[in-house]
């Protein structure tokens, strides 16, 4: 098994190579740092599985799996506020366009058939609000995935996310980077950028990357009240969630 860490930085250096004799023990303690990555090779699907059993309490590491390789990710204060931020951009917008989504914020989704898993920053279940609004956990193996997933981009990754994402079908991805958001849609099994939101028309990266922006110079209030204003300016009506596919 071979261990790679990625120390918090500000830049998106490469990924180094731990030191030789480095005991690995040692390696992923430091990993645990916030905005620090943990990249494991050669793990099996039963070890994953085991790992996200013994990590199940809320702060815990986030565990990323593709067929082989494992990454353990603890987000950083800055990753985690830009998160929530736009987190509570749909929660208001939806309010205000009267649409009906379930937040299933950073909920496991893993296929054994595909051998892959992913804890997302922040998902969001919108067209398929029925399929899943019981009590009954999510089976991703035969549930719908998560109509719009919130990825922050803001660390060197060894596994990209996008292919991923691809193969659990997820329809849409907000990816954040430090220069803005991109808005992503699924077409031909490959992310290719949209100026408007499916799940929510009107909705550009330009407007999104804004009200990122402005929730770092303005107070809560006036920024929570600017989004609802710029919400209750561009109604838009969209299909009852449920609906047809």
């Amino acid at each position: 098994m071979t261990v790679t860490t990625t120390p918090p930085t500000a830049t998106n250096a490469a990924p180094s190579e731990p030191a030789h004799g480095e005991a690995v023990a040692t390696t992923v303690d430091e990993g645990y740092a916030p905005g620090s990555l943990v990249t494991l090779t050669g793990v099996r699907w039963e070890t994953y599985e085991s790992l996200l059993a013994d990590l199940a309490d809320p702060g815990s590491p986030r565990l990323t799996y593709d067929r082989g390789t494992l990454e353990i990710m603890s987000p950083s204060s800055p990753h985690e506020r830009a998160n929530r931020a736009l987190a509570l951009v749909v929660e208001m917008v939806a309010m205000e366009w009267d649409i009906n989504l379930l937040d299933f914020g950073t909920t496991t989704f893993r296929r054994a058939d595909l051998e892959r898993g992913f804890e997302p920053d922040t998902c969001f279940y919108i067209d398929h609000v029925a399929s899943v609004s019981g009590r009954r956990p999510i089976d991703p193996a035969v549930d719908p995935p998560p109509d719009l997933v919130i990825e922050m981009d803001v660390t060197t990754s060894a596994i990209p996310k996008l292919p991923l994402f691809a193969a659990m079908g997820i329809p849409e991805v907000w990816r954040t980077t430090p220069e803005g958001v991109t808005i992503l849609t699924l077409r031909d099994g490959e992310y290719v950028p949209v100026v408007t939101s499916p799940a929510f028309p009107s909705l550009t990266a330009e407007v999104l990357t804004r009200f990122l922006d402005d929730g770092y110079t303005m107070t809560r209030s006036a920024w929570l009240r600017s989004i609802r204003a710029w919400a209750v300016n561009f109604p838009v009506q969209r299909p009852a969630a449920g609906g047809p596919d």
